[in-house]
């Protein structure tokens, strides 16, 4: 196939208008397809070559290879956040110099930049895209096709949104999500509170045990972030659930949070506890950013890097020894919110970009191994 080595905003902005007005919210396996197929047919339009749905437990993903020895995997997901109907209250726009619409930052807009980059190079050889059906839900299904493609590669680009001022994110924090259930015993609170086992005041003494888990000096961060307990508010409540979001910089405190859960004892007699939950996402080291990150630099000078909170797909990746790069996506803001916006006059550059990361990951000797990092989580 015959592809120009320009790249048109016009064409990346029909392009994002497609995506963006396909809803696709995780867990939604109808709505997932659709979208699946409409990313299939995007890549196809403008590389050529065929995008095959794999299917996976939570939706299917996409994957399209250029041939040849593959180099370079690009990473994205095609799930949102926003339920069906989303759309109908906040229709994809494109006015003051921004797009806006559900999805259009985390990620739409860094998957058409992506598929734009690539589609201006002279060959597409050495180049896979792996567009998953999960991330926002924890990537459960995808994750070892993740990280399979990922050794096969070499190298890694996650077109997850940028950072504040289009910088790239070089480290991520690894994340988990912890639920602990408490069993105590129901009674009525007026008659004869003595004989039940408050579930709800034994959460609360968890909670304040689970907040002090926190160690913000090191970059750990212990959230409790809901809680539910009691039927009726003259009963005793039985039952109560606390679910906690965890941040961590380095494996060993992952290994401390994760042991901490493990060994939550009750307060009052009676109480049962049952902690689920892992750090999923193990942490992405600065250390597997550096060698695309001084590619990226060279090719834009005055390009920043930095390290966020929050997780991608990239930590996976990063946490077998491959070389991942993060952020490279729309730039903007409004990940998860309403006012979610890509900054319009950013897109070209951004593809742009792509290109000549590509050209420059294949120009550099092949790998002769992939360490794996044993950080898996």
């Amino acid at each position: 196939m015959h592809r120009s080595t320009a790249v048109h905003l016009d064409s990346m902005l029909d392009d994002l208008r497609k995506l963006v007005e396909i809803e696709s919210p995780s867990r939604d396996l109808a709505a997932l397809r659709t979208s699946a197929e409409a990313v299939a047919a995007v890549i196809e339009s403008r590389l050529g070559g065929r995008a095959v749905l794999l299917e996976g437990g939570a939706g299917p993903h996409v994957h399209w290879s250029g041939g040849g020895d593959p180099r370079v995997l690009v990473l994205g997901h095609h799930d949102t956040v926003f339920p069906l109907g989303t759309l109908a209250r906040r229709p994809f726009r494109v006015a003051n110099g921004r797009a806006t619409g559900p999805g259009v930052f985390d990620m739409l807009g860094g998957l058409v930049q992506a598929v734009h980059g690539l589609a201006a190079l002279d060959d597409t050889s050495g180049v896979e895209i792996l567009v998953t059906a999960d991330e926002e839900v924890g990537s459960g299904s995808s994750r070892a096709l993740i990280e399979e493609r990922a050794r096969a590669c070499g190298a890694v680009l996650v077109f997850e949104g940028a950072a504040e001022g289009g910088a790239l994110k070089t480290g991520r924090k690894g994340c988990g999500t912890f639920e602990l259930s408490v069993r105590g015993q129901a009674a009525h609170a007026g008659l004869e509170p003595e004989a039940g086992v408050n579930a709800l005041v034994e959460a609360a003494h968890q909670v304040l045990d689970i907040a002090a888990l926190s160690r913000p000096e090191v970059g750990t961060t212990v959230t409790p972030t809901m809680a539910s307990a009691g039927i009726a508010d003259n009963v005793v409540p039985a039952e109560a659930t606390v679910t906690v979001d965890v941040r961590v910089e380095t494996a060993e405190e992952k290994e401390r949070i994760e042991s901490a859960f493990a060994s939550l004892r009750p307060h009052l007699r009676g109480v049962g506890l049952v902690v689920r939950g892992t750090v999923g996402r193990p942490p992405m080291q600065q250390s597997a950013s550096q060698p695309l990150f001084r590619l990226a630099r060279r090719l834009q000078p005055g390009l920043a890097g930095t390290a966020v909170g929050g997780g991608s797909d990239g930590n996976f990746t990063a946490a077998l020894g491959v070389p991942t790069l993060d952020g490279l996506g729309a730039v903007g803001g409004g990940a998860h919110a309403d006012h979610e916006y890509v900054v319009v006059d950013a897109m070209v550059p951004r593809a742009r970009l792509v290109t000549g990361l590509v050209n420059a990951i294949r120009d550099e000797p092949a790998p002769t191994g992939v360490p794996d990092a044993g950080a898996r989580g």
